[in-house]
């Protein structure tokens, strides 16, 4: 079986709430350990991930160990950055056998080909100010620049209050309409390209649009868990998880 996965959020809310989060999700790793072949990581696992050369953000010690044990007995575990954690280094790889992509992938998975991303940075050339901020949080230049002026104590209390800002702005009252620019990129994207299924995040609402493509969309997990999952046979479905 195969296992995709978005928008955790690790870290954010208070005390309790992260707690809660972390136990749902490593109750959730538990139950997929007997069959789970491979596990996708759609993006936004951790609410705020910033990683200097040697260090790294406090915290998430139980998942990290978790997602190790599982690679180390051969589950291929690929994470796919979002929004919120596409500031990655090589820990998660040295450490937890985790391979990372910064950029949507297809891939063959089961005798399907499936486009997975996390779903930020996708069809907005009609956005001026959301593509620059999204060149500037993205370029490496300036990521390695505030790595060398910016004191983590610092760097990370702004990225912890901007990461909640920005989570905060996915409201709870809305419904499917939220996902059409991203249901219009797969459409457009899929008359051009062969994909059996597209598999998305980001937008924490989770629902699955059968029409001229197979669209996946995965809840968060504060509000709306869930995940999908592939089959040997093929077969994709669209589950919550309580």
């Amino acid at each position: 079986m195969h296992y995709f996965v978005s928008d955790i959020h690790l870290g954010s809310g208070d005390k309790g709430e992260q707690r809660r989060v972390e136990r749902l999700f490593l109750d959730f790793l538990s139950k997929i350990e007997a069959d789970a072949e491979s596990l996708y990581l759609v993006g936004d696992i951790f609410d705020f991930w910033f990683e200097y050369k040697r260090v790294v953000p406090k915290g998430f010690v139980r998942v990290l160990g978790r997602l190790a044990e599982l690679s180390d007995r051969g589950v291929k575990i690929v994470m796919l950055t979002g929004n919120h954690d596409m500031w990655v280094g090589d820990y998660l790889t040295e450490e937890c056998g985790i391979t990372i992509y910064t950029k949507p992938q297809t891939l063959t998975i089961a005798g399907k080909t499936l486009y997975v991303a996390h779903g930020d940075n996708m069809n907005i050339k009609g956005q001026p100010l959301l593509r620059a901020m999204n060149a500037i949080f993205r370029s490496k230049s300036l990521r390695w620049l505030a790595s060398w002026l910016i004191h983590p104590n610092c760097f990370m209390r702004f990225g912890q209050w901007w990461s909640g800002k920005s989570r905060k702005s996915h409201s709870a009252d809305y419904g499917p309409e939220v996902l059409d620019f991203l249901v219009d990129y797969a459409l457009v994207y899929g008359q051009k390209h062969e994909i059996d299924y597209f598999v998305f995040g980001h937008l924490h609402y989770a629902d699955d649009v059968k029409s001229a493509q197979r669209i996946l969309f995965m809840g968060d997990w504060h509000s709306r868990p869930s995940y999908v999952v592939l089959d040997n046979n093929g077969e994709i479905e669209l589950k919550h998880y309580n």
